[in-house]
């Protein structure tokens, strides 16, 4: 049931939509088609769709227009670039996150309610002009009673209200999308929604951003390639963190840097290997870094800030991740079909030569390019959209992963062209799989487990001992628990229960009579039978069994 406040919401998207010659996107309600001839056949329909422009800008400028929670989804959407077209991610990625601020007064009363004192006796000062305006928080630069500059960001009064009606009023629109849009089936609308909304209400934890930004400083406490700076946790609540104030120059102020003396080959290497590093040597990477969350120090270290957004792996999905990408270098294709078919990401019963033809089709073309000219973040988006055709599924976490990537390849070309992200994540991943599979690796899984080994030692002696003394008295069983055998046993004991309710004592008379003359063969074909290899020990006997249950 729709509230009256989400319906004079609906009523003013549609209209915005309406504005920005978006109708098309109306009409394609089921319900709105039977009145499509009419606009049609107005001349001033045709004559106004001819002076808008493209598509692509019709749907960023209506997003900005809804505001600021509409524009966030649109930013994060436009990373979904194995779901829309390249003309309309291209297009979304302009969306700029700036916002009107809110006013200082009232930031500070927040601050003040937040720990129940004035500001003055927690901040020597506190400059109510906002230092930067974005749509979930602004941040106000403040000093410490102790001297140290700080930050601090105050989350937008009524935000969290505002970004749930508005993501509920997303899932209604992805319920229609579903429900009468041809292409939702391929696109997805609800998963899409449901990501976003998970990512936006993460942001809404200013402890949660607080907690990353401490994990990923100790990740690199005194490293010369990145500074993260420092929280200070007796002054952070959900809706205010405070942080340390960091002084550098916006990685996209290319001429700026370049007047310091910086090299930009070094600062795009930099970049990568930071990434790298993120992902496969901590399994914790910042998920937001675009140009606005980058600084540069004059010696050419990077400093990250806004942390809200964070990414990791599994240990299975960073191995065949590695193993994926050093495949792609080597153009062993079918190593790459087999690991996707291995990881679960393309069902198991893919044909593995079907999937690496499809591969080899995306990769041999770029190949045979120079290497500066190859795009990998765009590569990725093309190996995507082959392997949906194999109806792929979409990893979360990997959807993070690539637009973390394709962020950092746009920043490292932009600060230098001739940057070569293959060449240079190549030799770094070669030394980590080293490090995952040779001697050194056993030693550390076996540091690892010793205290466990220790443990259980002294029990072993004795296990072994009951296990021979019960494989002697022939008093070992075999258990094995399945969930397919077990809903297949309670499908037989409900049918067999129905069967004692349904059917008269002469039919079973029949029955067993028609059992004891013509034998097992009524129940199950000859070939099924006397066929080698099938019975309850066999995935092939449970597909056999489960497919006559069903006829």
């Amino acid at each position: 049931m729709i509230r009256p406040s989400e319906a004079f919401r609906l009523i003013h998207i549609n209209w915005i939509l309406l504005q920005h010659g978006l109708d098309e996107v109306i009409l394609a309600l089921h319900f709105f088609r039977p009145l499509r001839f009419i606009l049609y056949l107005n001349p001033w329909y045709w004559i106004r769709h001819k002076k808008l422009p493209p598509y692509p800008v019709r749907i960023r400028r209506a997003l900005e227009e809804l505001g600021p929670i509409f524009v966030k989804f649109g930013q994060i959407l436009s990373t979904r670039r194995d779901l829309l077209p390249e003309q309309i991610s291209n297009e979304l990625a302009r969306l700029q996150d700036a916002v009107p601020p809110f006013p200082g007064k009232q930031a500070r009363q927040i601050v003040e309610q937040a720990f129940g004192r004035p500001v003055e006796e927690l901040l020597d000062e506190f400059d109510e002009t906002p230092l930067a305006s974005a749509s979930i928080a602004q941040v106000h630069t403040a000093r410490l009673k102790n001297g140290r500059k700080v930050v601090v960001k105050v989350l937008r009064p009524g935000i969290e209200k505002i970004i749930r009606r508005d993501v509920g009023l997303l899932f209604l629109i992805a319920g229609l999308a579903n429900r009468y849009w041809s292409e939702a089936r391929r696109l997805r609308p609800l998963e899409v929604v449901e990501d976003y909304k998970k990512t936006i209400l993460d942001e809404l934890d200013l402890h949660r951003e607080a907690a990353n930004a401490a994990q990923l400083r100790r990740n690199w406490e005194g490293s010369e390639l990145l500074y993260v700076p420092e929280i200070f946790w007796d002054l952070t609540r959900k809706n205010v963190l405070v942080m340390e104030r960091i002084t550098g120059t916006p990685v996209g102020e290319v001429e700026a840097l370049k007047a310091q003396g910086i090299s930009m080959r070094q600062l795009g290497e930099r970049g990568v290997e930071i990434f790298f590093t993120q992902v496969f040597r901590d399994n914790f990477f910042h998920a937001d870094m675009h140009p606005g969350n980058i600084f540069v120090e004059p010696d050419g270290r990077y400093i990250a800030v806004d942390f809200g957004i964070v990414g990791s792996l599994t240990q299975a999905d960073q191995r065949y991740l590695a193993e994926n990408l050093l495949a792609f270098f080597n153009r062993d294709y079918f190593r790459v079909a087999e690991l996707h078919v291995e990881s679960g990401w393309v069902p198991r019963n893919t044909r593995v030569d079907e999937f690496e033809s499809a591969i080899r089709s995306v990769c041999e073309p770029i190949f045979n390019k120079p290497l500066s000219e190859i795009s990998f973040g765009h590569f990725l988006v093309h190996l995507f959209q082959t392997a949906r055709r194999f109806h792929m599924e979409i990893q979360p976490q990997l959807v993070l992963l690539q637009k973390t990537l394709l962020y950092i390849e746009g920043l490292g070309r932009q600060l230098y062209p001739q940057l070569d992200l293959w060449t240079t994540a190549k030799p770094y991943l070669e030394r980590w799989m080293e490090e995952q599979v040779g001697p050194k690796a056993f030693s550390r899984k076996l540091r690892k487990n010793l205290p466990k080994i220790a443990e259980h030692a002294a029990d072993m002696p004795l296990l072994l001992h009951k296990l021979l003394k019960d494989a002697a008295e022939h008093r070992l069983e075999l258990q094995w628990k399945s969930e397919e055998l077990q809903q297949l046993r309670k499908q037989l004991q409900q049918a067999n229960s129905n069967n004692i309710w349904a059917v008269s004592g002469s039919a079973m008379l029949i029955s067993g009579a028609l059992l004891l003359t013509l034998g097992p063969s009524i129940l199950l074909p000859a070939s099924v039978v006397t066929g080698a290899g099938i019975g309850l020990g066999s995935a092939g006997g449970l597909l056999v069994i489960r497919a006559l249950l069903r006829t």
